[in-house]
């Protein structure tokens, strides 16, 4: 199965990926990495490290002549702002030492406090730089590996802003993969440019408050085998890997599979989606998609849907938060970092990327493969096999 580990703090020297589990044959170049990392530091109302954060790729190990070994994949990102400051050098230096300036003017909502307390730190940087969603680049490099073997049997993953404050889309269009690049292109992710639009002038204002935003993201995966997950145990339940990964995301607080939270609130006559033989496709369909693709812990052949809401960052560009400062003990404001105004549009990359990176393990799983031609030739006979039964 796929292991996946990342190391690296934000202002370090680098982030380090390792990937386990991978077949073996699968074609890989940095550009293709790169080309989807990119993709990671779109969105209106970034802050500035987007603009000179250069996310430089080196394929350590696990590739040879643009093939994967299936050995551990392990990759190197630069962290260009260390090596653009001396000022990174001294506080990040693993050599023996100390910071002259800690921070202790804690941030609420943010790692700093319950970090130090746990670690027994007395410098919310020693929390802070891990937490840090830069963290998020090392694991778009991994969804990205995720996405291209998906790839070979079939399944493509996106996502869309549909929420940034109050701004909500509408969600009466779905999107399509043909779409994506269309979403990539609006300054918010959002496939509804009124919607979007809006979504822009919320940034603006908060912008002009030195305040932040959250929102919500929905990821959408197409040509999902049936049978992923299992039913037969709590930790096999593709929903429950799906919210944990989705969850794991920096700032995230909220995860549904489908309409969840919406149809808590129906009566169940109105809460599942009907089932339908379809004889064009020879296969059984639902005719809608409430369940988000998922019955019983088992993906249904459906589109899966899944949503991530992502809070308002705790980084403020005009610091407000009432805090105290633990060296002190007095109370405060929470000391700034730089930060964005919203993160939510790159959220969604990131989204996509633990998506894939829980569909690929969980097909990994199902399917097995020591190859890519294995792997996928395993899928082609599953397909074939469930064809088979149903006829």
């Amino acid at each position: 199965m796929l292991r996946l580990l990342t190391a690296g703090e934000s202002h370090g020297q680098a982030l380090v990926v390792v990937l386990e589990g991978l077949p073996a044959g699968l074609e890989l170049t940095v550009e293709e990495i790169q080309e989807e990392m990119g993709r990671r530091r779109l969105g209106y109302g970034r802050g500035p490290r987007q603009r000179f954060e250069v996310d430089e790729l080196t394929l350590i190990g696990g590739v040879r002549h643009g093939r994967t070994l299936g050995s551990p994949l392990a990759i190197e990102i630069k962290n260009t702002e260390w090596f653009r400051s001396d000022k990174w050098h001294e506080e990040m230096s693993p050599a023996p030492g100390a910071t002259q300036d800690a921070l202790t003017k804690v941030r609420p909502g943010h790692a700093d406090l319950a970090g130090m307390q746990k670690y027994g730190f007395g410098d919310a940087r020693d929390v802070l730089e891990r937490a840090s969603a830069r963290e998020t680049a090392a694991r778009v490099a991994a969804g990205a590996v995720a996405k291209k073997l998906l790839s070979h049997i079939g399944v493509e993953i996106m996502s869309h802003v549909i929420q940034m404050g109050s701004a909500r889309a509408s969600l009466e269009a779905v999107p399509t993969m043909s779409d994506l690049a269309t979403i990539d292109e609006s300054p918010v992710r959002c496939f509804d440019p009124a919607s979007a639009d809006a979504m822009v002038e919320q940034i603006k204002a908060a912008a002009k408050d030195g305040d932040s935003l959250g929102g919500v993201v929905e990821v959408l995966a197409f040509g999902v085998p049936v049978g992923l997950g299992s039913h037969v145990h709590w930790d096999r339940k593709i929903d429950g890997l799906l919210a944990q990964a989705l969850m794991s995301i920096q700032a995230v607080k909220g995860v549904e599979i489908g309409d969840g939270f919406e149809v808590a609130g129906r009566r169940g006559s109105d809460a599942h989606d009907a089932i339908h033989w379809d004889a064009e496709s020879s296969s059984y369909r639902r005719r809608s998609s409430l369940a988000g693709g998922v019955e019983g812990g088992i993906t249904s052949g459906e589109v899966l849907v899944a949503r991530a809401a992502m809070k308002p960052l705790a980084t403020l560009n005009v610091p407000t938060l009432e805090t105290v400062d633990t060296a002190t003990k007095e109370s405060s404001v929470s000391f700034k970092e730089r930060t964005d105004v919203t993160a939510v549009p790159a959220m969604g990359v990131v989204a996509e990327t633990m998506a894939a990176l829980v569909l690929a393990d969980e097909a990994q799983r199902k399917f097995g493969g020591d190859s890519v031609a294995e792997f996928v030739r395993n899928a082609e006979a599953a397909a074939e096999a469930v064809a088979e039964q149903m006829s």
